[in-house]
């Protein structure tokens, strides 16, 4: 027994082995945080302090403000590049169509001369030089940089007017306008009004706008018309007399010519010259059979003609 304690006890006794610590541990997978967000702007507000400075200029830079004033800046000068060049300035304005119409009053109607190409109006530009008498249409075109065309169709005369050694252009529609150079070869109409027709006619002298001085006025027939059965008349009596160059008027007697045989003959106004011709040829006939020479003839009613000779 007493063995048996002292075994016992020399196994309680016995030196244990010194025990080591050992430190092993193992990453623990964690779930993916967000960061809070007052930790987040602090970040910013950090990051901000000692970022670069191009970002903010570029936020300066591409502002809509300032692109806006860039491309107004580049408008005015391209502007004022346009505007001081002469190359923009209206210089030759050729003229196409006339015949009689001078082209320096075509382009003086037209007030395009040293005009700047963006500051002329075509439609405008035509419409003035419609204004201007025997000019029937007008069309003005634009080129750039600086040309400019005038293509204008005038109105032809069929006869020439002629008051107090002023001459005037007879229109087909019977208008009287100023005449122009050339269209020697159109019948005249030597005007006999009396006196009353030129007074009740005549025009006043105007103002000038610089002195204030009564200026002339410009040379007006004293009539604005000829009545529509006297020009068909004279155009009838030159289509079957093309010797007749020259016709007279008075609203009396309505037209009239110097026959070469010595006497004027009268043929009033109408469409029925053929019949009046055929009727003053028989009476001058008559007169010459008899010996006598009158001093005119009248057809102007045709069934009722008269003379006086000498």
């Amino acid at each position: 027994m007493a063995r048996r304690k002292s075994s016992g006890q020399n196994q309680r006794l016995r030196k244990q082995p010194r025990m080591r610590r050992m430190q092993a541990t193992t990453a623990a997978r964690l779930g993916q945080r967000a960061m809070p967000k007052a930790a987040r702007q602090r970040q910013r507000r950090n990051n901000r302090r000692f970022s670069s400075p191009m970002p903010a200029i570029k936020m300066v830079v591409w502002n809509a403000r300032w692109i806006s004033l860039m491309l107004l800046a580049m408008s005015i000068y391209a502007l004022t590049l346009i505007g001081l060049d002469e190359n923009f300035y209206l210089t030759r304005i050729p003229v196409n169509g006339i015949t009689a119409v001078p082209a320096e009053e075509i382009v003086a109607a037209s007030g395009l001369a040293g005009a700047h190409i963006f500051g002329v109006d075509p439609v405008n530009a035509a419409s003035q030089i419609t204004a201007v008498p025997g000019v029937i249409t007008a069309t003005v075109s634009l080129n750039w940089p600086n040309q400019v065309d005038i293509q204008i169709g005038e109105e032809k005369p069929i006869a020439i007017w002629r008051e107090d050694g002023e001459h005037f252009w007879i229109t087909a529609d019977g208008r009287l306008i100023p005449a122009r150079a050339g269209q020697n070869d159109l019948l005249v109409i030597e005007s006999e009004l009396p006196p009353a027709y030129k007074q009740s006619s005549e025009a006043e002298p105007t103002p000038d706008a610089e002195s204030g001085a009564a200026t002339p006025a410009a040379p007006s027939p004293s009539l604005a018309f000829i009545p529509k059965d006297v020009l068909t008349g004279a155009m009838q009596l030159k289509e079957l007399r093309p010797n007749i160059n020259q016709l007279y008027y008075r609203p009396s007697s309505g037209l009239s010519y110097q026959d070469g045989r010595g006497w004027r003959a009268y043929f009033g106004a109408g469409t029925d010259m053929a019949q009046k011709l055929v009727v003053y040829e028989t009476i001058a006939r008559n007169l010459e059979d008899q010996g006598l020479t009158p001093q005119y003839i009248s057809v102007s009613n045709q069934e009722k003609p008269y003379y006086r000779a000498q």
